[in-house]
């Protein structure tokens, strides 16, 4: 069985096929496939489905948000103890 047809493996596309026939390699990724993108014969990258992606990693990317929303989540700096701030002299430069 040639490489590109191994059973799991998802079918292997050349860079410039992939791009040309973008939709098709994502619908097969949506099914299920996972899709092999090669750069001068190796492997580069793979397309697979945003469901695969979340079960692959966890849900991270739902998990983290917008770094506005995580800012947002910080504690307050009330009740915290006042930290000792150290007295920094700017250095003389030649003009």
């Amino acid at each position: 069985m040639p490489k590109s047809q191994r059973p799991g493996q998802g079918r292997r596309w050349a860079l410039q096929d992939a791009k040309n026939k973008l939709s098709e390699v994502v619908r097969a990724a949506e099914r299920g496939e996972p899709q092999i993108v090669t750069r001068r014969g190796v492997e580069s990258a793979v397309v697979i489905s945003h469901d695969e992606f979340e079960r692959l990693s966890g849900g991270a990317a739902s998990v983290h948000g917008s770094l506005a929303a995580s800012l947002l989540a910080m504690p307050s700096s009330k009740g915290a103890p006042d930290f000792e701030r150290i007295e920094l002299v700017p250095r003389e430069i030649d003009e």
